[in-house]
């Protein structure tokens, strides 16, 4: 069958690394944190901690894309508009971790391994990758605010979850430690953040296809 995406050999033996990145990245990260909750809370809510990261569900969107990508594979994540998704959301995934969160501590071995895997190079090589191996031209303006639904999603359900069990993933959006007005004001803020990076997103999507 004709492979069509337009895609090459070293888009998809790159897609192919992506994934074993985020998976490696991904399973790591699940193992530590179930060890660490397995006398409190144990593996069940020690589950919903760990999908209740926005790291881990937008890690889990571009291990997504790079299977479909290496494999040639239709659907959603092999679409421009999946894919332009997914460099928002691995993109805000690293910009607020380097910028917001890394000075919040300091993880050691194997930690530091699912740390640097889910917020550097995960973000880096699906960027590296959408910039220079996938097809551009295809995005519009308002896929910008397609792309929001997702995050306003996340946002709503951790407030949500937060009421529910009493504790919420990032320290940014804590009602119990902010209070609702500033945790209201700084989830704003990241929204803000997600628009003006999906615009950029759609920009360089244009420019790409002009260089082209």
């Amino acid at each position: 069958m004709q492979v069509t995406d337009g895609i090459g050999r070293t888009g998809r033996v790159l897609a192919a690394l992506i994934a074993a990145v985020a998976l490696g990245s991904l399973l790591l990260q699940y193992v530590l944190l179930l060890e660490l909750v397995r006398s409190s809370i144990g593996p069940w809510m020690g589950t919903l901690r760990y999908f209740s990261y926005f790291t881990i569900l937008s890690n889990v969107g571009v291990l997504l894309v790079a299977v479909h990508a290496a494999l040639a594979s239709p659907g959603f994540f092999a679409s421009a508009r999946g894919r332009g998704a997914l460099a928002l959301y691995i993109g805000v995934t690293g910009a607020i971790y380097f910028l917001v969160l890394r000075h919040l501590w300091q993880p050691q071995g194997a930690q530091w391994w699912a740390d640097t895997g889910l917020h550097y190079a995960v973000p880096l090589l699906y960027w590296a990758w959408w910039l220079g191996f996938v097809p551009h031209g295809d995005l519009r303006r308002g896929d910008v605010l397609r792309w929001l639904a997702f995050p306003l999603a996340y946002v709503a359900w951790t407030l949500l979850r937060g009421q529910w069990v009493d504790e919420y993933p990032y320290p940014f959006i804590d009602v119990n430690l902010l209070g609702w007005v500033t945790a209201a004001r700084n989830a704003l803020g990241v929204l803000v953040l997600f628009v003006v990076g999906g615009a950029l997103v759609v920009w360089l999507d244009g420019n790409l296809r002009k260089r082209g």
